[in-house]
């Protein structure tokens, strides 16, 4: 009797047991769910808090030069360029939008009598994309950006100096849908996008207001410097009297009209510069403020940031779906007889640039660096290189021979700038 007590007094203590365990298994099983539910409404509020992000480095860089007896040569200078590098970025769930701004301008002054003032960098750069993340790290994006300057952009030359750049004109606007792929790793930011949809609008605007008030300063500007710069009353006598002269003629019509059928009035230049001037079948030239193109777009991205080092590139490709242009030559040699097409002028017929280089296969460039380094809290080192290649921009060399070329600029500054 008494070992049958024992027996059951031993099977009772180990259902306890039993029933003890799984009480706590499900204790500790329900606080685990709980702590987890937990965790993710507290990972949701921090999400929910921090979808917006907005960085940058804003700043000036500055440098002088004096020169006193100097036997090497050179002249007194300050250079000076204020730079702005904008990030927004919102990120929630599926959804990611962001805006990266980019600019800079500056200014250099030269202890001389003419030209003092000279713009040694101009350049705005504002690119939107809105992401919708269908895969881990793949995003279907649509993306807009565009550039442009702020002020007239001239050639630096001893006497007159031709404008040959100014607000929207050039400016290159692109929209496009395609896939972004980003990802994080090891404090770099990678991002590669691809669009076969893609669309970009070179501008080269130039109002007739504009045009007309430019292209008379054009006309008569060899003959203002001439008057500026004469170094006796005399030779100031005899060129002021050959410019009013010939701003008699300007403003009759005549000098206008003498340029533009010569293609020299200023709105004449910068299209042809920029590629968005053309002919069309029968030979004659259009006037176009722009050329829209429809094509293949790519841009790849990296973002690094260490301690107090930030680096990030980006290099942007664009080509055109369209077809070889039309050729020019049968309209020349029409004109000018046959034979002669191989010694033509090519500065007279740059047209022939925009019409048979500008088709798939040919890629515009664009290939950004940037890199600063902080220091002392609001010191900092940056260096800058923008390179770009554009089929159909030309671009004249010393002699003056125009051709589509390799646009590069590098800046180096030690200023004051803010990282944020």
């Amino acid at each position: 009797m008494q070992k049958k007590f024992i027996s059951l007094a031993l099977c009772l203590l180990a259902a306890l047991t039993m029933s003890a365990q799984e009480v706590d298994k499900a204790k500790v099983t329900t606080n685990a769910e709980a702590a987890k539910k937990a965790a993710d409404a507290l990972k949701g509020a921090d999400t929910g808090e921090k979808a917006w992000k907005f960085d940058g480095t804003v700043g000036l860089n500055a440098a002088a030069t004096g020169l006193v007896n100097w036997a090497a040569g050179g002249k007194n200078n300050v250079n000076g360029i204020v730079y702005a590098k904008l990030h927004l970025l919102y990120h929630k769930n599926a959804i990611a939008w962001e805006t990266n701004f980019d600019t800079d301008f500056g200014m250099t002054w030269i202890d001389q009598k003419e030209d003092a003032f000279q713009k040694s960098s101009d350049n705005i750069k504002l690119a939107t994309k809105f992401g919708w993340e269908f895969k881990e790290n793949w995003y279907l994006t649509v993306l807009g950006s565009f550039q442009s300057q702020y002020a007239l952009g001239r050639n630096y030359v001893t006497g007159y100096n031709d404008i040959i750049s100014k607000w929207l004109a050039p400016s290159y606007t692109d929209v496009s849908v395609g896939i972004d792929w980003k990802k994080s790793y090891k404090g770099a930011d990678f991002s590669i996008y691809l669009s076969p949809v893609a669309g970009r609008i070179t501008t080269a605007y130039v109002g007739d207001d504009w045009n007309a008030k430019y292209s008379r300063e054009s006309y008569l500007g060899a003959l203002q410097y001439a008057v500026d710069y004469a170094e006796t009353s005399a030779e100031k006598s005899a060129a002021q009297a050959l410019y009013d002269a010939a701003a008699s003629v300007y403003d009759k019509g005549n000098g206008f009209a003498t340029q533009q059928a010569a293609g020299e009035d200023l709105r004449s230049i910068l299209q042809k510069t920029y590629g968005t001037y053309t002919y069309d079948m029968n030979g004659d030239k259009l006037y176009r403020n722009f050329r829209a193109e429809f094509g293949l777009s790519f841009k790849g991205g990296i973002a690094y940031t260490y301690k107090d080092l930030k680096l990030s590139t980006t290099l942007a490709l664009f080509s055109p779906y369209q077809g070889k242009g039309f050729s020019l030559k049968d309209i020349y040699e029409k004109d000018n007889g046959a034979g002669s097409w191989e010694t033509r002028d090519k500065n007279a017929y740059y047209y022939e640039f925009s019409n048979n280089n500008r088709y798939f296969g040919h890629f515009d460039v664009d290939w950004d660096v940037a890199l600063s380094y902080q220091f002392l809290k609001c010191l900092q080192v940056t260096l800058q290189t923008n390179l770009k290649y554009y089929n159909g921009t030309l671009i004249a060399d010393k002699d003056g021979n125009l051709s589509e070329r390799c646009q590069f600029k590098g800046v180096i500054g030690l200023g004051v700038g803010y990282s944020f």
